[in-house]
């Protein structure tokens, strides 16, 4: 149980701030002089404003294990990236690591129905090697 708390309370969070992201897409003076400060084209406003909600709701639909894996990646890209940026420019870079951290979270706890390929079972016993049958050209002569 601790473990799906984990997981939900961490991706919605997430998701809430990915969500924000549409803020992008006003073009209000604030946002705008933001990309700018960064040194960043205003074009790359446009493609985080709709690329960050959508993985947003790819994290929380159901189904969908490989755009989920594709979302996973592309948002540990920007903000690995947005923390670099807001470094450089004297922004508080502990910011983008917060999220950074739930999405972690949010990775190590989702549940085997969201997962690409579903976990290992720890308590399966591992499987035996397959036992090697000499051949005529290995065995010594007679």
């Amino acid at each position: 149980m601790p473990r799906k708390i984990g997981y939900w309370l961490s991706t919605a969070l997430l998701a809430l701030a990915l969500l924000g992201s549409l803020t992008y897409l006003t073009g209000s003076e604030e946002v705008v002089s933001g990309f700018a400060k960064a040194g960043y084209p205003q074009h790359l406003r446009i493609v985080l404003g709709v690329a960050k909600p959508a993985a947003a709701v790819v994290l929380l639909l159901p189904g969908l294990p490989l755009l989920k894996e594709w979302a996973y990646a592309g948002v540990t890209f920007a903000l690995v990236m947005a923390t670099i940026s807001a470094y450089s420019i004297g922004d508080p870079w502990y910011l983008p690591l917060v999220l950074l951290a739930l999405l972690v979270v949010s990775y190590l706890t989702r549940p085997a129905g969201r997962r690409l390929l579903p976990s290992p079972d720890v308590t399966a016993p591992a499987p035996s090697p397959a036992r090697s049958t000499p051949t005529a050209a290995s065995s010594p002569p007679a």
